[in-house]
């Protein structure tokens, strides 16, 4: 009640995808769940103690309203690592509370070992590296410093890892490029290890780079994507069936969007159908109004082009998405009526639209189309 829409997360789509990564990972690389991004579309509310229940017991966050998040809902035994945007003002409730962070400029790392040597906890840092991602690292220059202070605050800092993130590993035009960054990393990690400052774990793989580059895995591995059950991209799909004998899809999506047929009505020939002129009817229709529109996460870009489901068939969206409202030709189907199912993404009967399908008529890539699904929009755990 009350939502015009809801999510449904599959239990056992994300049981079969942590079974399948694990078989390629093996058993000693540690899987992180990445959850930035609202659990990318799924809910950390709801995502998180559901993929504690699968085993996982690490996850990975962008910020620390992100961490604060996952905190609330995780059993307690699980780790949390901030790979992004943490305050200075929030490092020492990171500190405290034993969440792991990336540290890749001197203030935050100055700051964690103040703050550290005032409340006698150790940070648990995760020094990345520049290798040529060009965004958030430490520039090798930077690294005699950043050396001599793990040194010096031994009971402080607490050693958690050393990381670099790729750049492009889901496309094959950026090969040079990560096999470039593969190479300076493992330099790097050689020189720490020489001056006997040694990392938890090493860890620099996606789940682009999981597939498409094994050496990549090293101690852990950040897996969004794959876990939710997409591939990052059609490259790295081809990749993995190319060195497979099945061609069975190894992954399942867990996201399924569904509303509900709101009004039902007929349209005579030679009338407009809903905000200006965009569709024009050339025959008597049947339509019907479902109660979701851009507000929702469904693209004005999917006026005149998007499709649903509704009693197992695709129709058609006509006229421009509104707001709230998106209107459907229903003219082929016998005896819709309002409170009747209607899928946005998901399965009816035999036929299926996929994220990737709804994604290209909207012109947004999985991940993006995912992350933009309003967090109001409630999800409810299914099978």
């Amino acid at each position: 009640m009350f939502h015009t829409s809801c999510i449904e997360i599959s239990q056992s789509a994300l049981e079969n995808n942590i079974r399948f990564l694990r078989s390629i990972l093996g058993p000693e690389v540690r899987l992180s769940s990445v959850v930035k991004g609202n659990a990318y579309g799924h809910g950390i509310e709801l995502f998180v103690p559901l993929a504690e229940q699968c085993g996982i017991d690490h996850f990975s966050v962008f910020s620390a309203q992100e961490a604060l998040r996952v905190s609330k809902v995780s059993h307690g035994n699980s780790t949390i690592m901030i790979m992004g945007m943490l305050e200075n003002d929030e490092l020492e409730w990171a500190i405290t509370n034993g969440i792991e962070f990336f540290v890749f400029e001197h203030d935050r790392l100055d700051q964690a070992i103040k703050i550290a040597h005032k409340t006698g906890i150790p940070a648990k840092i995760h020094i990345e590296l520049e290798t040529g991602m060009n965004r958030t690292g430490f520039a090798r220059e930077a690294l005699e410093t950043v050396g001599k202070k793990l040194q010096e605050n031994p009971y402080h800092l607490d050693f958690s890892g050393l990381c670099t993130h790729y750049a492009g590993a889901e496309s094959v035009a950026n090969y040079l490029r990560v096999k470039s960054q593969l190479v300076t990393f493992r330099k790097i990690a050689h020189r720490f290890k020489a001056h006997k400052l040694i990392p938890a774990f090493l860890h620099t793989a996606c789940s682009a780079a999981a597939i498409r580059y094994p050496q990549t895995r090293m101690d852990l591995v950040r897996i969004g994507i794959l876990q939710y059950g997409f591939f990052p991209s059609k490259e790295i799909m081809i990749h993995y069936f190319a060195q497979q004998e099945s061609n069975l899809l190894p992954i399942t999506r867990l996201l399924s969007w569904k509303s509900q047929v709101m009004s039902v009505k007929t349209v005579n020939t030679g009338e407009f159908i809903g905000y200006g002129t965009s569709y024009l009817t050339n025959a008597t229709m049947k339509i019907a109004t479902v109660p979701v529109g851009y507000s929702h996460g469904f693209s004005r870009v999917m006026s005149n082009r998007g499709r649903v489901l509704i009693h197992g068939k695709r129709v058609s969206v006509i006229g421009t998405v509104n707001m709230n409202m998106m209107i459907v030709d229903v003219s082929r189907i016998e005896h819709v009526k309002k409170g009747d199912e209607v899928v946005i993404i998901g399965k009816q009967g035999d036929l299926e639209i996929s994220v990737s399908a709804f994604g290209e008529f909207s012109y947004q890539v999985n991940y993006e189309l995912l992350t933009r699904l309003p967090a109001d929009i409630p999800r409810r755990i299914v099978d």
